[in-house]
């Protein structure tokens, strides 16, 4: 007999297992031969191992529906139950953009013309580059897309990586380890994860490597197979790093790049590696290239006109 424990932190318990344990109870009908046992925002399981992929794979469909609906349908809650619900969650799909799911039931969508144009082209390739001005929803974007085929099991983790370039300083000693050094260059990805995945949960996967966080250069070396891959502020990587980080990919791996051509902080603009990425692997298929605009931001009505505005001055 093997024990599992499942996280349901940030999933409302109303909706999961109704009035008075209700749907919790048809829960247990329906795997008699599982131990279920409710504990603060855990389940935890006791049964066979095949028994167990059953229930997992059943309550995945559970918690897909229950997210992504306002008021559950008791007669479509039952068909997941029976698990012949796969018919309903791929209506429910069909009928809106929503992404996934966040905390606490949040609707994560692609907003804008591009960032529907970076969901599509993910369905249709493995390699994308994002390439736009800040507060298009780029980043974001991309790590909704890495969270949703990570729930999906698509992939078995997701790696999200920056170079770790200073934005015009020069800020000296950082004290701390390796990683405390680092983290302020990564706060933006912690950011947009925490809107996606339950603090507990994510937690979780930072400790077990599910979800890798790491600087560029401790990409060297490594084969990235079955993984959502992102590498993020991408203009502030020489032509050498961005070659390294490439040739990366392995088998069953999806590479976002996203990057700001406008924002690029090396000590020569030259040295930026994506623009020539961009110029020598344009024509290449299976490769898209998606340039967002000032149509795509996302953030407060002002940084659109910030932005149109150095780009007159550039020009």
């Amino acid at each position: 007999m093997i024990e599992k424990k499942i996280n349901v932190e940030g999933i409302d318990p109303v909706k999961l297992f109704g009035i008075n344990n209700s749907r919790f109870d048809r829960l247990k009908q329906n795997f008699p031969r599982i131990m279920i046992i409710s504990r603060g925002s855990e389940l935890i399981l006791r049964g066979e191992e095949k028994e167990l992929a059953r229930f997992e794979k059943t309550f995945n469909l559970l918690i897909d529906y229950i997210q992504g609906t306002e008021n559950p349908d008791e007669q479509e809650m039952e068909e997941l139950l029976q698990g012949n619900g796969k018919e309903i969650l791929a209506n429910k799909k069909a009928s809106g953009d929503v992404l996934l799911y966040g905390e606490s039931g949040k609707p994560i969508r692609a907003r804008t013309v591009n960032q529907k144009a970076l969901v599509k082209s993910c369905e249709e390739t493995d390699l994308m580059f994002a390439i736009g001005p800040a507060g298009t929803g780029k980043t974001y974007t991309a790590i909704a897309l890495a969270v949703r085929a990570l729930k999906q099991r698509q992939v078995k983790r997701i790696i999200l990586t920056r170079p770790a370039v200073e934005a015009g300083e020069r800020l000296g000693f950082l004290p701390g380890d390796y990683k405390e050094k680092l983290d302020p260059y990564l706060q933006p990805l912690y950011a947009a994860l925490n809107d996606m995945i339950p603090s507990r949960k994510l937690r979780g996967f930072l400790e077990d490597n599910t979800i890798q966080i790491a600087p560029l250069a401790f990409m060297r070396g490594r084969t990235l197979d079955n993984a959502f891959v992102i590498l993020d502020e991408a203009q502030n990587a020489t032509a050498m790093q961005l070659k390294m980080f490439l040739t990366r990919m392995g088998k069953n791996a999806t590479f976002i790049i996203t990057g700001d051509l406008t924002q690029i902080d090396l000590p020569s603009k030259r040295d930026s590696g994506l623009l020539r990425a961009i110029d020598l692997l344009k024509k290449i298929e299976g490769i898209s290239i998606v340039y967002f605009d000032t149509r795509d931001i996302v953030r407060h009505k002002l940084v659109k006109h910030i932005v149109k505005a150095y780009e007159a001055s550039q020009e």
